[in-house]
């Protein structure tokens, strides 16, 4: 059983989300903000969170630092439209496991599927 946190703030975007990853995962728990995710993770422990960078609140690459300090079992993945090597270097800094760009979608499912 396959659990996935989406943390997005376009609804759109995790609406495309949900559809591209729905055959792979059980169940699909999605916030809006980087500093929602911490009570997301431990209200629903998802196998794997795909995190955007840009958020209003607090950035995808700070709340995945958060997330790993706090949950350092959890499996990120950073999806972005800012696919530059410094946004990269930092989303490794900041422990993601793996860093997509939002042109890739197949591949952040093919990531889960294993």
């Amino acid at each position: 059983m396959t659990k996935l946190l989406i943390v997005d703030d376009s609804l759109e975007m995790r609406q495309l989300l949900k559809s591209v990853l729905k055959r792979n995962c059980d169940e699909i728990f999605e916030c809006e903000d980087g500093d929602e995710v911490l009570a997301a993770f431990s209200a629903h422990q998802p196998d794997w969170v795909v995190m955007d960078v840009e958020m209003k609140r607090m950035d995808g690459l700070k709340a995945t630092a958060s997330l790993l300090r706090q949950h350092p079992q959890a499996q990120v993945i950073i999806l972005t439209q800012h696919a530059d090597i410094d946004t990269k270097i930092a989303a490794r800094e900041a422990g993601a496991r793996y860093f997509v760009g939002k042109d890739d979608l197949l591949h952040v499912r093919q990531l889960i599927e294993g």
